[in-house]
């Protein structure tokens, strides 16, 4: 079994703390790829995605130091990638409509093997305001509770439950739509 395997983000973490710099490489290697997906999943684009976890790692690596607790470096990392792709989009905002992003095509991932039912219900989530999308990946898919998504986003806790609340109501109103068209 690999040594890097062994030992735990927080073991990492405490070793870089210490001086150890392999620490952090082995952090990289553990984390960049799916910070990379993380930061994709808002922003639909490689390469800007790839900008985004690079100005994260240099976050990162300037604030490990105040990390305390040393067990939370995954979300703690992610919250990072979160905060960064949000204000690049709020960027882009800036010079393009909202729609632009939201429907991007699907990722190549997603359109392997997949069953039509999943493929409908990717399809009307990509029609949702990205608010709404963004909440349910970090509800559904990413797994966080409802307070961790409030502090991730900076929003109320209210706010957040009003946007999984509208979501799931389009999207149950948009499929029992067209179960009845069958």
């Amino acid at each position: 079994m690999n040594k890097s395997k062994e030992i735990s983000d927080a073991e990492l973490v405490v070793q870089y703390q210490s001086g150890d710099k392999e620490a952090l490489i082995t952090l990289v290697t553990r984390w960049h790829k799916k910070f990379c997906s993380h930061a994709y999943w808002y922003t639909k684009e490689a390469e800007l995605s790839k900008d985004i976890v690079q100005e994260s790692w240099t976050v990162i690596i300037n604030k490990i130091n105040t990390l305390r607790q040393a067990d939370k470096f995954g979300s703690w990392g992610l919250s990072i990638v979160t905060r960064k792709a949000i204000d690049s989009i709020r960027e882009q905002n800036k010079h393009r409509k909202l729609d632009d992003y939201t429907e991007a095509n699907l990722v190549e991932e997603e359109q392997v093997n997949m069953a039509p039912q999943h493929s409908l219900v990717l399809k009307e989530i990509k029609g949702l305001p990205n608010e709404q999308q963004v909440v349910l990946k970090l509800f559904y898919v990413e797994g966080y509770k409802i307070h961790q998504i409030a502090e991730l986003l900076n929003i109320a806790k209210g706010t957040v439950k009003s946007r999984l609340f509208t979501a799931r109501e389009k999207l149950k109103s948009i499929l029992k739509i067209r179960n009845h068209e069958r």
